[in-house]
């Protein structure tokens, strides 16, 4: 019974410690917020850092191109969101097409998952509202390959059809970028040596974006060697002394 006792102590133990340090791990990810854009870049050099969670905004006019950039790291699948309030209706002179489009850090455009990308309103509409879920981001990818990568990523957004008199309306933006994390299902044996592009020097408060060697599968390799370690110690403890013979009572 006292073996059974040492063992379930040395198992709960064990599973407090990998709790511990799941929490320390995912805290040491957390990138404190920054303060939001209020400005956007008018082309992928003066794109506008951002960090993810952010709303960043913007004013233009219309036919402009607006881009942002942000970070994105492996194991993550980000999702862009924009949106534009328009002008009064009494301004416009018809429909209006507006889109977003996502580049990596070698400015390669990259296909969304789902979300609209592309919305057409009518000329009485008061805002578009317009997303895009990219793939997980690999840490690694043949060279060949069009995977999303980790380093910097590229929002463009603009509008693509419209009357030749509404050109130059004013209009208001904003885009927010943010994450799920995919965890060890995205995870692939590789890694880049350096990021896909340098995050931006502007880009004050994420620095240490990147995760480097870090993923889930780690936390689950070491969860099964804690586990298959405890079993081996409790069934050792709870076997030991089966083979011994029996001790013989003394004679009177």
């Amino acid at each position: 019974m006292r073996r059974t006792r040492l063992f379930v102590t040395g198992l709960l133990l064990g599973c407090a410690s990998l709790a511990a340090f799941t929490g320390s791990a995912v805290a040491a990810g957390d990138d404190e917020a920054a303060k939001a854009p209020t400005e956007a870049g008018t082309s992928f050099r003066t794109a506008t850092p951002i960090a993810q969670e952010q709303k960043a905004t913007a004013s233009a006019a219309t036919g402009d191109y607006l881009y942002w950039s942000f970070p994105a790291d492996s194991g993550q699948r980000p999702t862009v969101r924009a949106t534009v309030d328009l002008p009064e209706a009494q301004a416009r002179h018809g429909a209006q097409t507006w889109r977003i489009d996502v580049y990596d850090g070698l400015r390669r455009r990259q296909s969304c998952m789902y979300g609209t990308q592309a919305r057409t309103v009518a000329a009485d509409a008061a805002r578009v509202d317009l997303a895009c879920t990219l793939r997980a981001v690999r840490a690694w990818s043949e060279p060949w390959a069009n995977d999303p990568l980790p380093g910097m990523y590229f929002v463009r957004l603009t509008v693509t059809g419209l009357a030749d008199s509404d050109l130059g309306l004013p209009v208001s933006a904003s885009a927010e970028v943010a994450s799920k994390d995919m965890g060890g299902a995205a995870a692939v044996d590789g890694s880049l040596s350096t990021p896909l592009a340098a995050v931006s020097a502007r880009t004050t408060d994420d620095q240490d974006w990147a995760s480097g060697w870090w993923t889930s599968r780690w936390l689950w390799t070491g969860a099964g060697a804690v586990l298959a370690a405890l079993a081996g110690i409790g069934g050792y403890a709870l076997t030991r002394g089966a083979g011994r013979p029996g001790r013989v009572p003394p004679t009177a």
